[in-house]
């Protein structure tokens, strides 16, 4: 399914099967997950880095059908994920252990050609191995659904047990840092005003739910469902509001990740975040590293998968699966081959 700019609906093509070079591997597509990030381009105009056409997708798992020359981690008929973006290994970022904002990553599905396909081509060495325990179509939403959360929890809000912490937005980001931040041992308030995610965040750990459109100041209920207030929030910076209401939510010395796309400017108070020691930051991806952690977790069956993925499409019906995404009904969906 070829994206060919903003003209919509997608349309099926024949292109030529995609050969491995050296360092590579072909995998035949299981599974992709569709993700908000594919509707930034389709919808909103976000540029990808490569200019189209191009075949979108960055969720991806699969067996490996070919391999190119030197590789020898890899063999046909291997079950695999596909890192969500590649890193290059030797930039300074890479360098220091922080690959997931390489200088010279490349995004499956922007930067490249992605997974509405029936074969894609990646690096041999960020293809990891999915075990029987974890099943092969929805272990494609580890590419980027969980282990984004993951990065988030562990590695930028460094989430410990008994950590206060609030998820804004309960998403299919949002509430896979529910299910993180809770294995964790975090008691975790979820807030959105979608009935549906707040009980989907129940199921997945949540320990309180908040709509912010049935209380009257959203900073107090979240400090009464707290105790007082979060050591950690986590959320989408889509707008000012929304903003200071996540960091009002913060107990002195606490820290805010914002994980997501917004192109919408926010406004900080420079002053509390000094006077109160905020801690704030961003958080892009995850690291290489991390992968095989997260698909551990998903073996020893200490985060859902298969629960999360509500709705599934054949890959011709791609419009339908986008269709699914925009109106809200889903946690996630993939399309298949």
């Amino acid at each position: 399914m070829v994206f060919h700019g903003r003209e919509r609906p997608l349309v099926p093509e024949e292109v030529p099967t995609p050969e491995p070079d050296p360092g590579q591997v072909r995998v035949k597509v299981a599974a992709c997950g569709v993700c908000h990030t594919d509707l930034h381009y389709i919808d909103h105009g976000t540029p990808t880095f490569k200019e189209p056409p191009l075949i979108l997708g960055h969720e991806i798992s699969g067996t490996v059908d070919a391999v190119g020359e030197g590789v020898t981690e890899r063999s046909v008929g291997d079950r695999v994920l596909i890192a969500a973006v590649t890193s290059c290994g030797v930039c300074a970022a890479c360098r220091t252990g922080r690959e997931n904002i390489c200088e010279a990553g490349e995004m499956l599905g922007n930067h490249v050609d992605g997974g509405y396909a029936e074969f894609v081509v990646a690096p041999a060495r960020d293809t990891f191995l999915l075990p029987d325990e974890v099943p092969l179509e929805e272990g494609s939403i580890i590419a980027d659904a969980v282990t984004t959360p993951y990065h988030a929890v562990v590695n930028r809000g460094r989430v410990q047990p008994g950590d206060a912490v609030v998820v804004f937005g309960c998403g299919g980001v949002g509430l896979n840092v529910v299910q993180l931040a809770a294995s964790l041992g975090a008691r975790v308030v979820a807030v959105d005003i979608a009935p549906a995610k707040l009980a989907w965040a129940e199921r997945l750990g949540a320990a309180r739910t908040i709509d912010p459109s049935a209380v009257e100041r959203l900073d107090r209920a979240v400090r009464e469902a707290t105790g007082g207030a979060a050591d950690w929030v986590s959320g989408l910076p889509t707008t000012s509001k929304a903003t200071s209401a996540a960091l009002a939510a913060l107990r002195t010395g606490g820290r805010a990740v914002f994980v997501g796309y917004s192109p919408d400017a926010v406004t900080l108070n420079s002053g509390r975040i000094m006077f109160r020691e905020l801690e704030i930051s961003g958080s892009l991806g995850c690291r290489p590293v991390d992968y095989p952690r997260v698909i551990e977790l998903a073996r020893q069956g200490r985060i859902r998968l298969t629960d999360l993925v509500t709705h599934r499409y054949p890959l011709e019906e791609l419009n339908a699966a986008l269709d699914t995404l925009r109106s809200g009904e889903a946690v996630r969906v993939i399309v298949t081959p």
